[in-house]
């Protein structure tokens, strides 16, 4: 029978320390929130020694969430425990999680120690936190580095002393997934008192293992696992939870569940990418835009006959809306007739291999095919339709800053005015005006793809219309310019029965 295996979410810890990453204590309520929905069991939801925003947010976090056992990190140092505990006195369920080094690299080089003295802090640690909590977790920091007799001789005594949960770090992410599980089953089995204790991966992604590794430490008897949305943390960052959860839930031979709700995982994901600013890679696991997305003629063909031809994975069950059949030069003749189908042009035959050798010529030289582009080829042209050509953009500062712009839209122009917070919002509302979209802008990227001064920005946008996404690309010198060409890409993308209406 399967084990509970517990959720533990350090996106707003570890996952925090990436730089630039910070939140301010109403982000990380909404972030926790949210965690909370998703289903996660214990937040890890600051270190409050660190500073006082850290404490504060701990504090408050406490207060706006129920479920949840809320966690504050420390060090094996009696101020940072009590400085834990006072974070923590709003909790229905508050736990310290107090620990020390155990590699022979932490040992002699960080903490200038003995194997002794740390056996004795370590044990020192949980004792005090356990005047204030019943429930302690012990992390043996670079256990991954460890000798193994030691770190389950400080195991054990950590369990002695009331650690509730024990956590074994792999911190630099140097283990193979085989050692590390070879780790958990080694104090499963040599620590005598381990039945009264979770033990707890948490692994970093410096060798791109971490998810294995946590894998193989659930596989091998760890009941908890230390996770952050889009594996986001220290150096090349954390274990994903999406990953595990999602591994989990597609292997049944992994003999353990979770209460994670996994049609919010997608969400939650972007939630955590807009508010701390880290945009998700294309091709990231599970959350990635380009996870669901199939651009390659058999594979297309294949899930467009049978999803499960090339998905392992539902994209509903993670809380996105469909697939996305990306058309491209290596896309087939399925692919073609799936979007001609969604703009209501039906083409079979000799008719569709025409339309399709013309398709391919276009999809060499252009990286991008559009619905105007398939109307074209098949003669058809958007005669009532709302297909947005950006003929001028232009913005000046006098103290406010304002913005015009002139569309085509079919054979009308039209031009509107606005003003912003800066230029690039004030154009996007005077197109707004001209365009009155139903869509929530859901990911506004900009990217520098040349080096210097005229430097050549992307801008990558994502619009949501309903369920659907929209994408919009655009690259120029001039970032406004490039950001106004996405926004109005992605808007022609809308399908006509769905279009925008006009103004």
């Amino acid at each position: 029978m399967s084990e509970k295996l517990w959720i533990f979410d350090t996106t707003l810890r570890d996952g925090e320390q990436v730089p630039g990453c910070q939140l301010n204590a109403q982000e990380k309520i909404v972030v926790a929130k949210a965690l909370e929905a998703l289903g996660v069991d214990i937040i890890e939801a600051g270190f409050p020694i660190s500073s006082p925003g850290d404490f504060n947010s701990v504090v408050e976090i406490s207060k706006a969430v129920s479920n949840p056992i809320i966690c504050a990190l420390s060090r094996a140092v009696e101020k940072d425990i009590e400085v834990a505990a006072a974070a923590l006195k709003y909790a229905k369920k508050g736990r310290i999680h107090t620990g020390i080094g155990v590699s022979p690299y932490h040992i002699q080089y960080k903490l200038r120690s003995t194997p002794e003295n740390i056996i004795e802090r370590g044990v020192k640690a949980v004792k005090f936190a356990k005047r204030f909590v019943e429930d302690v977790e012990f992390y043996a920091e670079d256990a991954g580095r460890a000798e193994l007799p030691f770190l389950a001789k400080i195991i054990e005594e950590a369990i002695k002393a009331g650690a509730t949960v024990v956590n074994i770090p792999d911190t630099t992410g140097y283990c193979l997934p085989e050692q590390y599980g070879a780790i958990i089953r080694y104090l499963k089995e040599n620590v005598s008192n381990i039945d009264k204790a979770i033990i707890s991966t948490h692994c970093h992604n410096d060798l791109g293992m971490a998810t294995a590794n946590t894998i193989s430490g659930i596989q091998n008897g760890a009941r908890q696992a230390e996770l952050t949305i889009n594996g986001i943390g220290e150096r090349a960052g954390n274990t994903s939870l999406e990953e595990v959860v999602m591994a989990i839930k597609c292997h049944q031979s992994i003999p353990v569940y979770t209460d994670i709700k996994t049609e919010k995982i997608y969400g939650t994901s972007r939630l955590i990418s807009k508010l701390m600013n880290m945009p998700v890679q294309p091709n990231k696991a599970i959350v990635g835009r380009n996870a669901f997305a199939h651009s390659s003629g058999i594979h297309q063909d294949g899930v467009l006959k049978h999803r499960e031809n090339y998905e392992i994975i539902d994209p509903k069950e993670v809380g996105v809306h469909e697939s996305s059949i990306v058309l491209t030069a290596r896309s087939g003749r399925a692919a073609l007739k799936h979007h001609l189908d969604n703009l209501g042009v039906e083409l079979e035959g000799e008719d569709l291999n025409k339309v399709y050798e013309e398709f391919l010529l276009l999809a060499d030289s252009k990286r991008d095919i559009g619905p105007k582009d398939l109307l074209e080829l098949v003669g058809k042209y958007m005669d009532e339709s709302s297909f947005i050509e950006l003929q001028e953009v232009s913005y000046q500062s006098n103290g406010t800053i304002k913005a015009h712009v002139k569309l085509k839209i079919g054979d009308k122009s039209h031009e509107a005015s606005s003003s912003g917070n800066g230029p690039v919002d004030a154009v996007l509302k005077a197109i707004e005006k001209i365009v009155k979209p139903h869509y929530v802008l859901e990911e506004f990227l900009i990217q520098a793809i040349t080096a210097g001064s005229d430097d050549v920005a992307k801008v990558h946008m994502r619009l949501m219309q309903g369920e659907r996404p929209y994408y919009g690309f655009a690259s120029n010198s001039d970032i406004v310019l490039a950001s106004a060409q996405a926004f109005v890409d992605a808007l022609n993308k809308i399908p006509v029965k769905d279009k925008v209406t006009i103004d």
